[in-house]
């Protein structure tokens, strides 16, 4: 293989950072870009220490270009646990919309595959269970969560435009959730959540009546999956997790007993 360069957004993230080592480990060379409302330093230390990473300190919803050539352009900067999004809920709407963009010109600019970290929060609060890449979601555009559901829609909307008008090679993943190494205890997704609160004795918080489903993919998995979609034949939105779901409420009761914890259960009304 000659050398090929990857431009990684949101490099400092949970997934981005992963992303990458999976990236320098199969001879490649990355440009990792992170503005670091929510990326981490350690992340970046890690990634520091390979010669073939290069980091650039950047908001990806203002213009960059590249003199190097770039092969592939993954665009993962977001915030996207419900802590991050409802605290930056403009950030996460212009990084979905401008930040998709730019990343799209990056791509047609160098005649790049671009990959897109979509989410299964696409779906909203679905009717149908499984999802299938086929359903269109059922969203309330205007709800707290919209501003993470809708900046994916739409980034997924333009790649696909600059697909058909383009021809621009282009992947999505709709990721479901992820765990694993480098989640952030405090960043109120459901695995930190109710392990943190297993093992300090807290109240586990479930919302709604706990009967809404979940799956829970490892990290290194979802990275191999997006890595083989990188190479693929495949164009538009493919889900990336694990098939096998269990519903919140079971997932609770299974952390208390893995942990041995004293605490209680505690039901709160659903987010909108």
């Amino acid at each position: 293989m000659g050398e090929k360069r990857v431009l990684i957004t949101g490099v400092a993230g949970f997934i981005g950072s992963h992303l990458a080592e999976k990236f320098l480990k199969n001879g490649y060379k990355v440009i990792g870009i992170d503005n670091m409302i929510t990326g981490s330093s350690e992340n970046l230390k890690i990634l520091l220490k390979n010669e073939d990473f290069e980091f650039i300190h950047h908001d990806i919803s203002k213009p960059i270009t590249f003199n190097k050539k770039i092969d592939y352009v993954l665009h993962f900067a977001s915030p996207a646990s419900p802590v991050d999004y409802t605290n930056y809920p403009i950030q996460t709407l212009k990084v979905g919309a401008l930040g998709t963009y730019i990343c799209l010109g990056i791509s047609l600019a160098h005649k790049a595959t671009f990959v897109l970290a979509s989410t299964s929060e696409v779906y909203g609060d679905p009717e149908i269970h499984p999802q299938p890449e086929t359903y269109w979601g059922h969203v309330n555009p205007v709800g707290p969560r919209g501003v993470y559901d809708e900046s994916k829609r739409y980034a997924e909307a333009i790649s696909m435009a600059y697909h058909r008008v383009h021809k621009i090679d282009v992947k999505i993943a709709r990721i479901f959730n992820t765990y694993g190494e480098r989640m952030r205890h405090n960043d109120g997704r459901v695995v930190p959540n109710f392990i943190i609160q297993a093992l300090t004795n807290k109240p586990i918080t479930v919302y709604g009546d706990g009967s809404q489903t979940r799956s829970f993919c490892y990290v290194s998995d979802l990275v191999n999956g997006i890595y083989k979609l990188t190479f693929s034949k495949l164009t538009g939105p493919v889900n990336l997790g694990n098939p096998k779901e269990i519903s919140i409420l079971e997932f609770a009761k299974l952390i208390i007993k893995l942990t041995e914890s004293k605490s209680k259960i505690v039901f709160k009304p659903l987010p909108q």
